[in-house]
Parts: structure tokens; C-alpha cells; sequence
């Protein structure tokens, strides 16, 4: 399904663009800014072809990135074999384990890279076909902060499904145990979750959680 937006929606859309502008800037600057070394632990989920494992590992931090679709994991493990700190998983995260459909985009490419940035778990995601999908095994994100003990970074980049991944760190306490977790929302991209991403906006704040970014990229 791929509703079109209606005129109050594309507004709202591009206001939200720009009063996010400044705020993604920011963001990112901090990103940068961070610097992780030997001891330091990092998630990257939604790694695909390890452009963010990479930097997350430049100063020697363990990372353990996960990524569903295989062509990018294929690429992301290439790139990370010579690091012994950097452990990749053929996965997607989520709040239950087991398997899930991943669903592809709507236009197929020759190229299986094209597009696989852009893969959800959520059919429902605008530029995706609900008949195109793969089936990936899922880890519950809680259970794997949990192992770690203490997760000093934490980036999600999972095309939609960020929302009730963090509501179920929130749920399971799991958020408290990572020092900073940087997140790309997608809020215009799937129906309903714009309406989702103020409630968790709303929650983090009433719960005095300042840690989290939801203005990543």
C-alpha cells in the first residue's frame, strides 16, 4: 500500500524538514565528535555495507553490526574481515527472536545494492512492494545490550521500525545500559509512525531520558 499524502501531511512534512535542519547538523556533529577506542563497545544496526561500522571502528571499539539483506552483509563482512574488533550478524534486530519477511523496494534493480539500504521490516514503508520480501532471522535487541553488559554507542538505521525497537528498550530498561544512541527516524515514510515518533519524543522526555538522538542523519 502506498497512500499518498495529503496536503496537510506534505505541509507538515516540510516543516518538519526544515525546523530539522539545524537539529540533524547538530547531530551529526556529535556523532563525529565521538571518540571510541580499545574497550569501548558500539552497535551498529542497520550496518549495510559497514560505512558507519567502519568509523565506529577506526579507533579500535568492538562492533558488532547487523544487517538482514545478504548482498549488503556480503559487502560488510569483506570490508571487516582484517578487524578482529568488528563482529558482523546476518540479522535484523527487533523485539522478539526468531524470523521476520524484509521487505525489498518496489522497483527492481540489477544492481541488489541499489536499493538495499532501504529494505523494513515494515511492508507498509512507501517505496517498498509487500510482494517482494526475503525471509532474515531476527535477535532481540534488549537480550544482546543485555549480554554486552554496557553498550557505549548505539546507532539505528532500520527504515521505520526504530520506533518499537526503542519503546522496547524503554519497556525492558535496556536503554539505560547504553551511554548514547543515535537514531535516523522515518516518520514520513510509513503511515501512522510520524503520530508514533512524537509519542516517543514525548516519553523519552517525560521519562528525563536525554541520551537518546533522534535526529541522526
Amino acid at each position: 500500500m502506498n497512500p499518498i499524502p495529503s496536503i496537510a501531511m506534505k505541509v507538515a512534512r516540510a516543516l518538519h524538514g526544515l525546523s530539522k535542519v539545524p537539529r540533524t547538523r547538530a547531530a551529526m556533529r556529535a556523532f563525529q565528535q565521538l571518540r571510541l577506542g580499545p574497550g569501548d563497545t558500539a552497535i551498529d544496526c542497520g550496518a549495510n555495507v559497514g560505512d558507519v561500522t567502519l568509523a565506529l571502528a577506526s579507533g579500535g571499539a568492538t562492533v558488532h553490526a547487523f544487517e538482514p539483506f545478504p548482498e549488503a552483509f556480503a559487502v560488510l563482512e569483506r570490508r571487516t574481515r582484517e578487524l578482529p574488533h568488528v563482529h558482523c550478524h546476518q540479522c535484523a534486530v527487533a523485539d522478539a527472536a526468531g524470523s521476520a519477511q524484509l521487505f525489498l523496494h518496489r522497483r527492481p534493480s540489477d544492481d541488489p545494492l541499489e536499493h538495499s539500504s532501504g529494505s523494513s521490516l515494515l511492508a507498509t514503508k512507501h517505496n517498498l512492494d509487500p510482494a517482494r520480501c526475503i525471509d532474515v532471522e531476527t535477535v532481540v535487541l534488549a537480550d544482546v545490550i543485555h549480554d554486552l553488559g554496557r553498550v557505549n554507542l548505539l546507532k539505528i538505521d532500520v527504515e521505520g521500525f526504530e520506533i518499537r525497537l526503542l519503546n522496547h528498550l524503554l519497556d525492558t530498561g535496556a536503554i539505560h545500559a547504553v551511554e548514547q544512541v543515535f537514531c535516523e527516524t522515518h516518520e514520513f515514510k510509513v503511515q501512522g509512525l510520524y503520530r508514533d515518533t512524537q509519542r516517543l519524543r514525548q516519553r523519552l522526555a517525560a521519562a528525563g531520558i536525554e541520551h537518546v538522538n533522534l535526529d541522526w542523519c
